[in-house]
């Protein structure tokens, strides 16, 4: 899993995230595979490279990669949630601290230190 003084790395996170909403291992190993199977090679009019296997995370354009981005984001901002209360508006209404849409969350705390902490 994550390594020891280490952040998780965006596949490790998205390995994690599939674990948490019980995704079957089956689709689990599809898509390890499908990222894993990303390749490319150079040519010139004289030389050609070998192939060579590339680290893909977040494969742009790919509708999965899309997905299984805000999967992932999901588990981090679950894990935040509970740092920090609803934000107290006027008339009795409240907000929850983090608003998020695809790659773009907002925390609104009523303190500083619990807006610092998310």
């Amino acid at each position: 899993m994550a390594r020891p003084g280490k952040c998780l790395r965006i596949n490790e996170m998205i390995q994690l995230a599939l674990r948490m909403y019980h995704v079957p291992k089956v689709i689990q190993v599809m898509l390890d595979d499908y990222f894993g199977g990303f390749h490319m090679r150079f040519s010139t009019n004289d030389y050609t490279t070998n192939w060579i296997n590339l680290e893909v995370e977040i494969a742009m354009g790919c509708t999965i990669s899309l997905i299984l981005f805000v999967v992932a984001m999901e588990v981090i901002l679950k894990a935040a949630e509970g740092s920090a209360g609803p934000f107290n508006l006027d008339g009795g209404c409240s907000m929850p601290p983090l608003k998020t849409l695809i790659a773009d969350t907002t925390g609104i705390c009523s303190k500083e230190d619990e807006t610092r902490w998310i």
